[in-house]
């Protein structure tokens, strides 16, 4: 499996998945959540509240999937990052849980190519490095069948460097 970098707007690439860092309601948000909702339409939240009125929701760390509406992915794998406390409450094991979840979520309906975004990292205030780290490790040690690229997109450019940085010493 490939790993790449992209800076920019996640809801503007043509990939297989492209992987919201959802809140557990599925109702959208702000960050990532909100930009992916507005861009990908109302076909998006429908689905979410689909998911909501059979499950409840989305737990910490899990995934689920639904159309991706008007964005040119063809789905969006919808999944909950830990909210940062202090790292006493198990959130890289969560927060690794996400990537793991929505990398199966992505074998399961054949995915080639998978769009990340800096999970946890935003309102959830996850410190930026760390999450990298955990993240990078999580996708490496995931045993790939059908998904041959895994893209991490960085909207800024302290992610993108962080990203850059970690990916060459690796």
């Amino acid at each position: 499996m490939r790993i790449s970098l992209h800076r920019g707007d996640i809801t503007t690439l043509k990939v297989d998945a492209i992987v919201n860092a959802a809140n557990s309601s599925l109702l959208g948000g702000g960050g990532v959540d909100g930009a992916i909702h507005r861009a990908g339409g109302p076909e998006i939240l429908k689905a979410c509240q689909e998911i909501r009125a059979r499950q409840g929701g989305c737990p910490t760390g899990e995934a689920v999937v639904t159309t991706a509406g008007q964005l040119p992915a063809k789905y969006v794998i919808h999944t909950v990052g830990p909210v940062w406390a202090g790292g006493t409450a198990d959130e890289a094991e969560l927060l690794a849980s996400c990537y793991r979840n929505s990398l199966q979520r992505a074998e399961e309906i054949g995915c080639r190519t998978v769009a990340f975004p800096n999970i946890s990292t935003g309102v959830y205030g996850y410190p930026r490095r760390a999450a990298a780290e955990v993240a990078l490790a999580a996708v490496r040690k995931f045993p790939a069948r059908t998904v041959e690229e895994v893209i991490f997109v960085c909207f800024d450019g302290e992610n993108y460097s962080l990203y850059d940085r970690l990916l060459k010493v690796s």
